[in-house]
């Protein structure tokens, strides 16, 4: 560990000024929460469009809002809570607070490179929130952006919206490239003194595969987003084919290009994307149970390397988002068999949840039922993803409301959950405090129950055959009987009062932040190296005058014979404490 001789007698220079250590910090704690504040904000507005369509849907008319405004508002809801707040919050947010510090490195390798990342982020948020205010507002071509729609004549923002979108991602992608190299490079070079690649815990192991996935799924969307942006701007034809416009009565100036190209090209990233969201969360949830169960985690390397096998595989899955799309049928069924066989090592995942769960001594905290509800949801999730992933059951389910359900379920509500429980989980070290133990469980039960209250009729829906991204529903009753539109209704009064529900986190946060109580600094009796910082919260350069030495993996809890149910990394086999009565055997 040549790095981490070096970084044992580096000087470090604590910022002096105000700007030096909140606005040019280079600190990767300073920089992760300017990550997560950036990201919280951006997804309270995407929360609030949310609402918006909510109430279009289950009460037409209730709102001000035309079919332009809800296509607008749908795009950029689904945009920014894929990309802008999942994407950054997990590699960003928890990527740099914990990484450093699990490892037992003193900061990121390239810390300048790091603070220039999370600057590119607030640019591209701020590029992506100017489109609510140009001419013709932000662009209403799905989330997913698909040419030709996007860039033609009567779709929402083809002013001046798509631009802005394709040049806000350009800048996130150089963001996130940026932070990645620093993720990946401090894990591979800045470990301390025994921390081998096996000692790691699995949140730097989730995160750790993730970065890579990012680094080699985002340039497919880089490309493609450069490439729209030639076509949108001087009128290239990467992705639009000849083309007849009724509104100008005469052939456009297109020919030759392939929409199907850039679905192909957007889902090679996007189908990545799910586990660059996913793996963090497998990584961090793994550690929360591990904790507040007070045991081993079961089958550390199986869990390992069902990570690193995920990992491979979402690049050969991508385009079961395209059974629709007229591909040939046997492309189709290797997409089938790929889709199918990625569930076997999230599966193991499950299974080494469970039985890590099992027998333990299962402490009811906080982030443990945030944990415990993630296990549930990614299950009916994930077994939702199968009923998709087949074929014959997919096109007749395809753009429905079932698609949406499965959606939410694996790719909202369950990252979500691991969120709030990393937060309560870790907001003593990051803080010194104590969340507030009865207002986070009115927050995760409210939570819980109303997210399912709200997808699991949505599923019903799907089955009925309600088509998602419709506008309103009059002269529909085939598809929109009564019985339907009343669960619209009751949908869209619980979503809402879920969404206002998150207020309480935020107002526990602010709370906790100067009345909580203080947490000392390893309130969890976690063994992991982040609780081991000699100050809590840690100070610049993270562990003082020396960095620690790591003698055992992260997962000792429950050691027979030993005195504590938890054996900290930094504990060599010596001095492990002994019951008296084992010294007397």
């Amino acid at each position: 560990m040549a790095y981490a001789d070096d970084a044992e007698h580096e000087e470090l220079h604590d910022p002096t000024s105000f700007i030096a250590k909140y606005v040019w910090s280079q600190d990767h704690k300073v920089i992760a929460i300017q990550y997560s504040l950036i990201a919280i904000f951006v997804g309270l507005v995407a929360l609030v469009l949310s609402a918006m369509m909510r109430m279009q849907i289950g009460f037409p008319e209730s709102i001000d809002m035309d079919s332009t405004e809800y296509y607008q508002a749908m795009t950029m809801h689904g945009m920014i809570m894929v990309i802008y707040l999942l994407t950054a919050l997990f590699l960003g947010g928890f990527g740099n607070y914990l990484i450093p510090l699990m490892v037992g490195a003193r900061d990121m390798v390239f810390p300048f490179v790091n603070m220039l990342s999370v600057w590119f982020y607030l640019l591209s948020v701020l590029v992506l929130l100017a489109s609510f205010f140009v001419p013709g507002g932000p662009t209403g071509a799905g989330w997913t952006l698909y040419p030709p729609q996007a860039i033609t004549a009567g779709t929402p923002g083809t002013e001046w919206g798509i631009i802005l979108m394709l040049v806000s991602l350009i800048i996130f992608i150089v963001a996130a490239t940026m932070g990645g190299l620093n993720y990946v490079t401090t894990v591979l070079q800045a470990r301390t003194h025994g921390m081998t690649m096996f000692r790691m815990p699995l949140t730097v192991w989730g995160i750790f595969v993730a970065t890579i996935l990012a680094l080699l799924a985002f340039p497919a969307l880089f490309v493609s987003g450069i490439m729209m942006l030639l076509d949108t701007t001087i009128g290239t034809s990467f992705f639009m084919p000849d083309m007849f416009s009724a509104n100008q009565g005469a052939a456009l100036d297109y020919t030759g290009g392939s929409p199907i190209l850039f679905q192909h090209l957007f889902w090679f990233f996007g189908h990545p994307e799910v586990y660059i969201v996913a793996l963090p969360a497998f990584g961090l949830v793994s550690d929360l149970i591990s904790v507040h169960a007070r045991r081993s985690i079961f089958g550390y390397r199986m869990m390992v390397w069902a990570i690193v096998v995920i990992g491979v595989l979402s690049f050969v899955v991508w385009a079961h988002h395209m059974y629709v799309s007229g591909m040939n049928p046997y492309f189709g069924f290797f997409f089938a068999v790929t889709t199918l066989v990625i569930a076997v090592p999230t599966a193991l995942k499950v299974y080494n949840w469970l039985l890590t769960l099992w027998r333990g001594n299962i402490h009811l905290t906080v982030p443990m039922l945030f944990s415990l509800a993630f296990i549930v949801t990614f299950l009916v999730g994930g077994l939702t993803g199968l009923f998709l992933g087949n074929v014959v059951v997919d096109i007749p389910l395809s753009d429905t409301y079932f698609v949406v359900a499965h959606f939410h379920m694996v790719m909202g509500v369950a990252p979500v959950l691991v969120v709030f429980g990393s937060i309560y989980h870790w907001y003593p070290k990051i803080t010194g405090r104590m969340l507030h133990d009865g207002i986070g469980k009115l927050h995760f039960w409210i939570t819980f129950l109303g997210t399912y209250l709200i997808y699991f009729p949505m599923h019903y829906l799907g089955f009925l055959g309600m088509p998602r991204r419709y506008y309103a529903w009059e002269g529909y009753q085939v598809i929109n009987p009564e019985s339907a539109q009343s669960l619209n209704a009751f949908i869209t009064v619980v979503a809402i009062s879920v969404g206002i529900s998150q207020l309480l986190f935020l107002f526990n946060m602010v709370y906790s932040y100067f009345k909580g109580k203080p947490s000392g600094g390893n309130p969890w009796k976690a063994t992991s190296l982040e609780w081991l910082t000699p100050e809590t919260p840690p100070k610049h350069g993270n562990w003082g005058p020396s960095l620690p030495v790591v003698h055992r993996w992260a997962y000792d809890y429950g050691v027979p014979g030993a005195e504590l149910d938890y054996t900290p990394q930094t504990t060599s086999g010596d001095e492990v404490p002994i019951h008296e009565s084992d010294h007397d055997e």
